[in-house]
Formats: C-alpha cells, structure tokens, sequence
C-alpha cells in the first residue's frame, strides 16, 4: 500500500482510537451535523451471541434518518452504491480487513478498489478504524500479521484523508486537518 502521491480527498474523514475510545459515537456525530439521510455502511459479521448484542447497541443508537448497508467484504461496491449526496459513515475498516484476511483475499487489490470508490464519491464520508499498533507485540503470526496490515491501511487512508481524529477516552484529538 503505497502511501506517496496520494491526493487529499477533501470529503473523506477517518477517525482512529482503540477499543472503547468513542469512535463510533464520534463518527456518527460528525455525520449527523449534515443533513439526513445518512448512510451507514456496516462491516461487521455477528458470528456469536456478543457481537450480535454489539450490533445491536450500535443500530439503536441510530435513529430513522440511517439506511444501514451490510458490506463485510464489499465495502467498495457498498461506498459506491450510496447515494452521492448522502453522508457516508463505514464502521469500520477494521472489521473490513479482518473479514479480508481471514477470507485469504488479496489485501492489495481490495485495497485499491477502496481507494477508486473513495475518491469517485464527492460528499462526506467518515472512515473508522481502530489503532491496534499501541499495545503488546502479538504471540502470534496471523495477529502480528493483522496489526501490521492494519497500521499500513490506517496511514494510507490517513494519507487520503483531509481530516485525521484520534480518539482516546471519548475525547477527539485532531492529527490531521486540511479542510
């Protein structure tokens, strides 16, 4: 993933934090400042009873002004398919990417078509994504292989992105602002 060169897209937002720091509820905010209806795009897949009751939290959150789009591998099509005077908000890429790796697709490819579906859309579109780069060293090959992977994503969207927010204990904390 290439990060020289990229052009800054002006509508596209990406909202980083670790688990729990608020980034969803924040994303979600800075969409609904705009003009409904809002479009969420959803990466994530309920394989067990936990992750169901975390989807749920997250859709009773949102009230009618959300269409929610499940899109756990075809997040590009999905980005592409909202309408484009709508807000876009996809939770989250970390998800995307995990669902890619475990899946054996081809993270080069996919990462590209997220790229051509970001820069054809012209509205707001809030990206978010976890930082998993701050904690411990995994025991493990696929989890080093996964956060390594995942901070190379987190800089090339950033390196798109116009607008970079950390969130740490529900506070944002602005890295990157060119709008």
């Amino acid at each position: 993933m290439e990060t020289v060169g990229l052009e800054t897209l002006s509508h596209l937002t990406l909202v980083l934090g670790g688990a729990r720091s608020g980034k969803s509820r924040f994303a979600e905010g800075l969409v609904t400042e705009r003009p409904a209806p809002w479009v969420y795009i959803a990466t994530a897949e309920a394989w067990d009873e936990e992750m169901r009751e975390r989807i749920a939290v997250h859709r009773d959150r949102r009230d009618g002004g959300w269409t929610t789009v499940d899109a756990p591998l075809a997040l590009p099509d999905a980005i592409r398919e909202a309408p484009g005077d709508a807000p876009v908000l996809v939770d989250c890429l970390t998800l995307w990417l995990s669902n890619l790796m475990l899946g054996d697709h081809d993270l080069a490819a996919a990462t590209q078509h997220l790229d051509e579906a970001l820069a054809r859309r012209k509205a707001m579109t809030v990206v978010v994504s976890n930082e998993v780069g701050l904690g411990i060293v995994p025991d493990n090959a696929l989890a080093r292989s996964f956060r390594d992977e995942q901070g190379r994503l987190n800089q090339h969207i950033a390196a798109n992105a116009a607008s970079v927010i950390f969130m740490v204990a529900g506070l944002p904390m602005t890295i990157k602002d060119e709008t």
